[in-house]
């Protein structure tokens, strides 16, 4: 698991004060990239390596509002992994309190946006950091 901590900007809201609804998939592509930083896994590695790790679903559960200023915390998880691709779950909290939920799925593709089965090594690395 990886856990981000985000002060939220002015710009992250919207006319209400509240966190703008689109912004917490950008929250969510933040704590993956640090993850997949923390495990050895970077994009610019694997893309140097001729592949990709798209979005083909995205899930997002509002349960309340982060507001200018607050002080989030978004924690990351690997929660599945198949031969050729991965899912990421998302908790988003506030001073404890869970705002939102999310999941996002990958799969392992290559230049051409073929899917393409994980090589060993790089699934290996992402079996290790599975979280049910």
């Amino acid at each position: 698991m990886n856990v981000l901590h985000l002060r939220i900007a002015y710009a992250d809201t919207d006319q209400m004060g509240m966190v703008y609804y689109g912004n917490y998939l950008t929250f969510f592509e933040r704590g993956r990239a640090e993850l997949l930083r923390d495990i050895g896994f970077e994009y610019k590695t694997i893309e140097k390596r001729g592949f990709y790790f798209p979005v083909i679903y995205a899930e997002c559960k509002y349960l309340a509002p982060a507001k200018y200023d607050d002080l989030i915390t978004i924690e990351t998880r690997l929660t599945e992994v198949t031969a050729a691709s991965t899912t990421c779950s998302y908790k988003v909290k506030c001073d404890g309190k869970l705002l939102v939920t999310g999941k996002t799925k990958h799969p392992f593709v290559n230049k051409m946006l073929k899917p393409v089965r994980f090589p060993e090594d790089i699934r290996e690395l992402i079996e290790k950091h599975i979280e049910k």
